[in-house]
């Protein structure tokens, strides 16, 4: 079994968070640390600080020098996939190649609307999701990557510098969803993370997750399953 810690960036400051992060890297237990990707507070009120979820995981990577560290999980439609994927190249080349990629669709519409950024329609969103994830993949591994998605296009495009860990570092991706979110974790993810409603939940999805890596003919022991359990 492996530990890690998750701090909720809201209603706190950068010097609370660094202190607990830093004191984590110096304790075994604990193999990684994450923050969440979200620019509102979750719980009221609303209109509290939240800190900017890669911006705090680079300074994170400086901060400290043993943990892994990451983002669970990065809202895919708050950023473009090519962009996105040259910041994951540079924050692992800060931490030295600690870093966890956690992606996600998206789902929260009050930043959207706040922000003006479009929340599409739950197929649409995972469209756009399987080709992001497809095209951060490639542009961390490969030389040059040429996609022509419905929604990701790129043309022999780079990201330099590669990132420390190859072929990329180990992409998290967290959600519920049995037909695609499961689907695309059993393509590309090297760790499945879920808050569970209950235990038997998790066993019915965890199944799902299974026939899904079946079909496509993969290891399921491949995939690290994980779960968050709240403090207050």
């Amino acid at each position: 079994m492996r530990f890690a810690i998750k701090t909720r960036p809201q209603h706190t400051t950068w010097e609370q968070l660094r202190d607990i992060w830093v004191a984590a890297d110096t304790i075994p237990l604990f193999e990684s640390a994450w923050n969440w990707d979200h620019f509102y507070p979750l719980t009221p009120p609303y209109d509290g600080p939240n800190l900017e979820a890669w911006t705090m995981v680079a300074a994170m990577a400086q901060a400290t020098r043993r943990i892994r560290v990451g983002c669970q999980v990065t809202g895919m439609i708050y950023r473009h996939p090519a962009v996105l994927a040259n910041m994951a190249a540079t924050v692992d080349n800060i931490s030295d190649g600690r870093l966890e990629l956690g992606l996600g669709a998206g789902w929260n519409q009050m930043e959207c609307d706040a922000y003006g950024i479009e929340l599409p329609p739950l197929k649409e969103r995972f469209d756009r999701f399987d080709e992001g994830v497809e095209a951060i993949a490639c542009l961390l591994s490969l030389e040059t990557t040429t996609l022509a998605g419905q929604y990701v296009k790129l043309t022999d495009a780079r990201c330099e510098p590669k990132p420390r860990q190859r072929p990329y570092p180990p992409i998290t991706i967290g959600g519920a969803g049995r037909t695609r979110t499961l689907k695309t974790t059993a393509r590309w993810a090297q760790q499945w993370n879920l808050l569970p409603e209950s235990i038997d939940q998790w066993k019915e999805l965890k199944q799902v997750l299974v026939g899904h890596c079946d079909r496509i003919g993969r290891d399921p022991s491949e995939i690290t399953c994980s779960v968050n359990v709240g403090l207050e």
